[in-house]
């Protein structure tokens, strides 16, 4: 090495002849080679770096958008952006977004006929300002933030949220993104693992073959309208209907909405296994909670269950389930969830002092005890009582019966024995398997079911909370604005501090 003055009389270190100048930076980016790096040398040039990746001329990339992938992924962790100056279905020609800078690609087609990309051209030196890095990223697209966060998406109920695809973003990109571009690259790496509910509606028909191949006994159902939209649907597992032999024939049904897309209303009819646990019959999709709806998913229960004098369902108050059990059940009874009733005695006569009585009588499994607490709510509340009679059904089915010199195990149920309860749950309930398994007819994998139409959503963040049912008061914390304590307000607050 050789030591000379420059023009403004700096000492200044010169290689030796034959020993190419290596840039330290490059040393450190591990990028230095045996060969001489030329780089251009600018007044807005402060740093010269490699972009760290392993592209070099002659690569090959199936399509564009894989090579288009793959050059978004080097700049983000690379710290520096790109624009496009020429692009077409047979070339891409990229450049930094420094005019200064020397990094450049150039990539085509290798034929016109076909999708492979091959790079021409490729300069990976920067020699761009510190001042044209910017946390907010071009190349962070929410398409390609999805792609990169998909795989945490994959076996898991829901994955991380817009602000877990955030802090990703930040912390394994280096890219700051918008609360709506994260949800946007969450809803994008959620369809590339799950599919878009689009592609669910085509390939149900499918699906439901496979469940009832898989599940001998299992029932499905789907309902289109007049141009192939979806309408309603029904499912009922072969062995929850066989089971439902060793269950107690109470059924209770009800609904609730659906947050999707695509909305609607979910329904269920479900039993209970001799220990009290959910024991479930059917599901059921529909657009709404009225009277068409559930006529139809009723009808189909019917044919899972039967209709029988000794089969009772139980439901709230909504009028369209009163008038659909009525039309479609001709031998069941119908009774009124005692909850609910709970919640219209609160709404409708605000007399809470009643609960302990009322809720007496519903737990009361002798006539005699049941007699007693009657006459004490109808002396108190007669508009109660008056509810009961006109309004309510016999809220007891079941009357315990009294026989002298007789064990009490022998007045119990079969459906509360263990033998029962085992051979409820007896059988198993096989998954369909992978997609590409199928052996599905070609009129059922050809059967079009569209999505239904909706209304456009209102703008604004979506409700997250249901809307409270009639009668129920959810709790209020009252919250002290002198000393922050809970249960007191300022007024009476004995806090000395403030």
């Amino acid at each position: 090495m050789e030591r000379t003055d420059n023009d403004n009389g700096a000492s200044v270190t010169q290689p030796a002849e034959g020993n190419p100048v290596v840039d330290p930076l490059l040393r450190l980016t591990g990028a230095a080679s045996d060969e001489p790096v030329n780089v251009p040398t600018t007044e807005a040039s402060d740093s010269t770096f490699r972009d760290g990746s392993d592209l070099h001329e002659g690569k090959y990339f199936n399509t564009k958008k894989d090579l288009k992938r793959k050059l978004s992924d080097i700049a983000m962790k690379g710290n520096f952006e790109f624009r496009t100056r020429k692009s077409n279905r047979s070339l891409w020609v990229i450049e930094c977004i420094d005019p200064n800078c020397s990094w450049r690609l150039r990539a085509s087609k290798i034929v016109p006929e076909s999708t492979k990309f091959v790079i021409r051209k490729y300069v990976g030196v920067h020699c761009c300002s510190l001042l044209n890095r910017n946390a907010n990223h071009r190349q962070a697209t929410y398409v390609v933030i999805g792609e990169q966060v998909a795989p945490q998406y994959v076996g898991v109920e829901k994955g991380p949220g817009p602000k877990g695809v955030q802090n990703f973003a930040r912390t394994k990109l280096g890219a700051q993104i918008s609360y709506y571009k994260a949800w946007r690259g969450r809803k994008h790496a959620q369809t590339l693992i799950r599919g878009s509910p689009e592609q669910s509606f085509h390939i149900l028909p499918s699906y439901f073959h496979m469940l009832e191949k898989l599940n001998p006994g299992t029932v499905t159902r789907i309902e289109v309208d007049g141009e192939s939209r979806f309408k309603y649907l029904l499912l009922a597992f072969g062995v929850a209907i066989r089971g439902f032999r060793y269950i107690r024939k109470v059924v209770g049904i009800d609904g609730t909405f659906l947050k999707g897309q695509y909305r609607g209303v979910l329904l269920v009819a479900t039993a209970q296994d001799g220990n009290g646990q959910c024991y479930p019959l059917a599901w059921g999709i529909v657009d709404s909670e009225n009277e068409d709806a559930w006529t139809w998913f009723l009808t189909q229960l019917k044919e899972v269950i039967g209709d029988t004098d000794k089969l009772a369902l139980i439901s709230d108050r909504a009028p369209s389930i009163k008038k659909a059990i009525s039309t479609v059940f001709e031998k069941a009874h119908h009774g009124a969830c005692a909850w609910h009733v709970a919640q219209n005695i609160k709404n409708k006569f605000k007399c809470a002092d009643i609960m302990g009585s009322y809720w007496s009588a519903v737990n009361a499994y002798r006539c005699e005890d049941f007699a007693g607490y009657m006459p004490e709510i109808s002396h108190r509340y007669p508009r109660v009582a008056e509810y009961f009679e006109n309004e309510l059904p016999c809220v007891h089915a079941i009357a315990a019966a009294h026989h002298a010199q007789v064990s009490v195990y022998s007045l119990v149920s079969p459906y509360y024995t263990k033998e029962y309860y085992v051979l409820a749950y007896g059988e198993t309930i096989y998954p369909v398997g992978l997609q590409s398994q199928w052996d599905v007819p070609n009129e059922v994998a050809t059967r079009v079911v569209l999505p239904r139409e909706v209304k456009e959503r209102k703008r604004g963040r979506p409700k997250t909370s249901r809307f409270p049912s009639v009668g129920e008061f959810r709790k209020r914390k009252n919250r002290c604005g002198k000393c922050g304590a809970y249960r007191h307000y300022k007024k009476k607050c004995n806090s000395q501090t403030g």
